[in-house]
Order: structure tokens, then C-alpha cells, then sequence
């Protein structure tokens, strides 16, 4: 092998990484610097890098959406699926197929192709991206509403197979002119979710019973996890079912079953979804010169822009208002259209198939990928905060470490630094709210472990180390937070002055703050005015405005409102 070859690409490497904290700074996805240096790279670029090899771009890109996908299963927990399974799978079946139809008009249109090339454009680009969503949405610190979060997550996992079906079908369709071509089709659709969907459970538990039963070096853990997961992808793949909604699933299982050291897991498979969005968007870059793009400005932004501004947000309008969603969640789960990797991978099919047009198409795709990362995901977080959506979050560990021993059940040691407003003034552990089955394992300062006496103070630059389960991260990570908050996301600003339990009665709140609720019966308990008002899917940060009041959801049991935070004035809620 050349090592000229290796170098570049490692300072290839190295350029993106090193770029990246800047587009945190600027407000860009990370994900559109690394296609960026690709394209520098390229041949029209300073690198004059010629490279053209589509069949080993496909290979290496199903290979990176796997490990993408498998990361952000592993991190999707199983109870935001009340919330957010049914519309997430509505929006990625029927969503994916009118957004598909009504791009292809608009693609016939500017392009003045035939209608079948015009409907392969409209597929290719029907997808939702995984990796755009899940890195943004985890990257930028947003703590969006569980609904909207779930929504975006399970839907950006699941709709490639109906995407990936509708563009073979249209190959097929273009190629061969087989009259048959749309029965297969719809066989092929059927293959692709009935058995990607059985197969990537079965398969998940196959790799959480393998990994439990295995005593190996503590290394070997993301390893064996990551190899099983390819192998699940690539099986399913095999017997026609959909490797990447098989490998999501295995994702979601391995996630959410108790492994032996799952923190460590997450821990390695962070930086291989990384380095493989890193290298996926460095090759594609490669795939695409600058010159090849700019005939196409004209008409791929009347595309790109009417898919951003109407075709998605009438998608999501006619799909979801069944399922409970406000105004305002419903304009961000539009805007969250992001385009990634996915539509560039489906445009390299036409060009394997040898299909007229092929060229047009990928860099269609690719067009529209650059735009949605511009537009989109520079102007999500900002979006997600001008129209409410965050919820006060707590304090995330600094490092978590899994106590493989069968008597420590799920805890683990996790390590929490003190810092920001709430500890500059000195605090005994013995006065810390902290969870129950928790406890204080030690206490760092000054390279110096100290014994967790009850009257030992903790202050800023402290280092607790804990002993306690992921489930009551939230609550454990609230209790040591010292971070300043957004204004509108302290929490007397965000819940109220007052703390009520869900099944307290609206006539026992009047008689205690001394307020009235016309029209609503004193019977009526306050977890049922969330459950009317979100039609049985409450989550963390919903409000119901009675009057006089506003009463926000503090705290969700399943589908049930346990805490509910009550603020006097309701003019302050927008």
C-alpha cells in the first residue's frame, strides 16, 4: 500500500476532528464540516484526490450506517416507545411515501426528467437521516420533551426500509420494464419490514445472552457487541429483510436488557459511531466535485426549499395530528427534516444500475443533503429554544463504571465533578436530597480521596463518586448539578412555586390556593387533565393552562402524571 495513500487520509482525519469544535462555535453541523473537507480534498479541491469507486463507497457507507444506527439504538430507551413508537412509524411509512410523491413533482418540474427518474429522486430523498438526527440532537446539549425527542429518534431509525423499497422498486421498474416490477415491490417492502423487524429482536437478544454468558477482558465487551451487530445486519440483509432496521432494533434490545458492562459499551461505541459518520461523510465528499454541483443550484434549491417548507411540514401536518402533538412540537418535528447520509447512499443504486441520468440524480441527492444540513441544522437548536421545547435536565456523570459483580445488580460508580453557582458555597453531604438505593462512595479533592462522613463539605472542584442505577440518573444527576441554567429553565421558572401530586383533585387545589376552575368537574384529579389534554401520552414538560393557573408536568410514571408543578401566573407560559 502507498503511504502517501495512508497519510492522507489520516491527516484527512486529524483536519476533520481538529475543524470540529468549530462548527459548535459557529452554529454548523459537525457533519457538514467533515463533507466539506472531503470535498477539499477532492479533485476539485487543493487534494486533487480522484476517486470514483461507487461500489466500494456503498460498501463502506451500508458499513457506516450500521455501526450509526446500532449507537443510536443502544441509546434509545424502551419507554419512550408509549410516546413516540406509533407516530414515529406512521411518519415513516405513509410520511416516507407522500414526502416521495410530493418531491417527485416538484423534481419533474426543474428537471424535466421522466416521471419514473423524477419519482427515484423523490424516494432517494424521502428518508430522514439517523445520522444527522442523533448526532445533533445528542451533540448540541438539547433536552428536548420526550415526545418530540422519541418521535425524531424512532423515526429517523425506522423509515430507511420504506425509502430503500420504494428506490429498488423504481431500479427495477426503470431497468428491466418488468410488468410485474411493482408486485415484486410491494413483496420486497413486505420482506423488508417483516423480516428486518423479528430479526433485529431475535437478534438483540442473541447478543445480550452472548455477551452475559462470556467472561472476556473488559475491551472485548464493545467489540464482541459491534462484531454481533454487523453480523445481524448483514444476515438480515442476506435473506432479504432490512439490515438497517434489523441492526437499529438489536440497538434497542441490547440497550435496554441489563449487559455486562454496558457504560463501557456506550463508552467505545460514542467514538466508533463517530469515526464512522467521520469517514462516511469524508468519502461521499470525495464522490462529489464542486463543478458537478453548480449547474444544478438553480433547481435543486426550488427542490430543496420546497421540501423543507411545504412538503415536510404538510407531511408531518396530515400524519400526526391524530397523535396528540401541539402546534409548536408539530413545527419542530417539520423543520427536523434532516437529509444525510442515507439519500447520497440511495443515489449510488441508480449509478451500480447503470440507469440514463444516474449522475443527475446522485448529485440531486447530494445537493439536497448540503442544503438540509445548512438550513436545517444550523438553525435547529436555536428553533428547539424559541419555541420551548427544552425541559430542565440534570447533571450528566462524568465517567461511568460498571461493577461486574452478580451482588451490585445494575450499579455502577459514576463520578460527578461540583461545579457552577449551586456549590460555591460549601454544602454537608448529610444535607444532599439524594436518591434512594444510592450512595456516596468517596469524595476526590486535591488528588486526595476523603472519607463520606455526613458532615464532610463538598464545594466547587469536588469530585463525588456514587454508587447507584441508570434509573435514577435523572434524579441523582439533578441532586449534584451546579450548572446555570437558562433563565427560562430554572426550575421555580420553568415548574412553578408549587409542588402537587397527579392524583390530587382540582377541588382540593381550589380550596387550598383559594381559585376556581369553571366548566371542570372537582372530581377530576390533575394526572387526568394531562391525560384528556395529551390524549393519554403525558410527558415531562407539558402544561395545561386552568384559568388562572398553569400546571406543568414535573414528573411521569408510564403514562401516568405523578408530580405536577403549578405557577400562578399563566401570562409568563408562551
Amino acid at each position: 500500500m502507498d503511504p502517501t495513500f495512508t497519510l492522507i487520509g489520516a491527516l484527512m482525519l486529524v483536519f476533520s476532528i481538529v475543524l470540529s469544535p468549530l462548527s459548535s462555535r459557529v452554529g454548523m453541523p459537525v457533519l457538514l464540516v467533515f463533507l466539506a473537507v472531503g470535498m477539499m480534498m477532492g479533485e476539485d479541491g487543493p487534494g486533487g484526490i480522484e476517486f470514483d469507486n461507487f461500489e466500494l463507497a456503498f460498501l463502506i457507507a451500508n458499513l457506516a450506517l450500521g455501526v450509526i444506527l446500532l449507537d443510536g439504538g443502544m441509546r434509545t430507551r424502551v419507554d419512550t416507545f408509549r410516546v413516540g413508537l406509533r407516530p414515529a412509524l406512521v411518519l415513516a411509512t405513509v410520511g416516507v411515501a407522500l414526502t416521495a410523491g410530493g418531491a417527485a413533482i416538484v423534481a419533474w418540474w426543474v428537471f424535466d426528467l421522466h416521471w419514473l427518474m423524477a419519482l427515484l429522486i423523490g424516494a432517494i430523498i424521502s428518508s430522514t437521516d439517523a445520522a444527522a438526527v442523533f448526532s445533533l440532537l445528542q451533540g448540541r446539549g438539547l433536552h428536548l420533551n420526550e415526545r418530540v425527542s422519541a418521535t425524531l429518534e424512532i423515526e429517523s431509525g425506522s423509515n430507511d426500509p420504506m425509502a430503500i423499497f420504494l428506490t429498488l422498486m423504481l431500479v427495477t421498474l426503470i431497468s428491466e420494464h418488468q410488468d410485474g416490477a411493482l408486485a415484486s415491490g410491494l413483496l420486497m417492502l413486505v420482506q423488508q419490514f417483516g423480516i428486518g423487524a423479528p430479526a433485529g429482536i431475535l437478534g438483540g437478544f442473541a447478543i445480550v445472552a452472548l455477551t452475559n454468558r462470556m467472561r472476556l477482558t473488559p475491551a472485548l465487551y464493545p467489540l464482541l457487541v459491534g462484531a454481533a451487530g454487523i453480523a445481524v445486519f448483514s444476515a438480515t440483509n442476506a435473506i432479504g429483510g432490512s439490515g438497517f432496521l434489523a441492526i437499529y432494533l438489536s440497538g434497542v434490545v441490547v440497550g435496554n436488557r441489563h449487559v455486562r458492562m454496558m457504560p463501557m459499551i456506550l463508552q467505545v461505541h460514542d467514538g466508533l459511531a463517530w469515526l464512522a459518520q467521520l469517514c462516511l461523510f469524508l468519502m461521499l465528499g470525495l464522490l462529489v466535485n464542486p463543478s458537478d454541483l453548480v449547474p444544478l443550484a438553480g433547481a435543486g434549491l426550488i427542490l430543496a426549499f420546497t421540501l423543507i417548507f411545504v412538503i415536510r411540514p404538510a407531511t408531518v401536518l396530515l400524519t400526526l395530528w391524530p397523535f396528540g402533538f401541539n402546534r409548536r412540537e408539530l413545527g419542530f418535528i417539520s423543520w427536523v427534516g434532516l437529509r444525510g447520509a442515507v439519500p447520497i447512499v440511495l443515489a449510488l443504486f441508480p449509478i451500480i444500475a447503470g440507469l440514463p441520468d444516474a449522475q443527475l440524480v446522485f448529485h440531486a441527492a447530494f445537493f439536497i443533503v448540503l442544503v438540509s444540513l445548512v438550513v436545517q441544522g444550523t438553525t435547529m437548536a436555536p428553533l428547539a429554544r424559541m419555541l420551548k421545547l427544552e425541559v430542565p435536565a440534570g447533571e450528566d456523570p462524568y465517567r461511568r463504571l460498571p461493577l461486574d459483580a452478580p451482588a451490585a445488580g445494575d450499579h455502577e460508580l459514576m463520578l460527578f465533578p461540583l461545579r457552577g453557582q449551586n456549590w460555591e458555597s460549601p454544602k454537608m453531604l448529610g444535607q444532599l436530597r439524594l436518591p434512594d438505593n444510592t450512595a456516596v462512595a468517596g469524595v476526590f479533592r486535591d488528588r486526595q480521596c476523603l472519607q463520606p462522613t455526613t458532615d464532610l463539605e463538598v464545594s466547587t472542584g469536588d469530585v463525588v463518586a456514587m454508587f447507584a442505577t441508570p434509573a435514577v440518573l435523572p434524579e441523582l444527576g439533578k441532586a449534584l448539578s451546579g450548572r446555570q441554567a437558562p433563565k427560562h429553565l430554572a426550575e421555580r421558572a420553568f415548574f412553578g412555586d408549587f409542588v402537587l401530586n397527579g392524583d390530587a383533585l382540582l377541588g382540593d387545589v381550589e380550596q387550598v390556593y383559594g381559585i376556581e376552575f369553571d366548566g371542570l368537574s372537582p372530581d377530576l384529579s390533575l394526572a387526568e387533565c394531562f391525560a384528556k389534554r395529551t390524549k393519554g401520552h403525558p410527558v415531562v414538560g407539558d402544561k395545561v393552562t386552568l384559568g388562572p393557573v398553569t400546571l406543568v408536568a414535573r414528573a411521569t410514571n408510564a403514562d401516568q402524571v405523578t408530580k405536577v408543578g403549578l405557577k400562578m401566573d399563566a401570562s409568563q407560559n408562551g
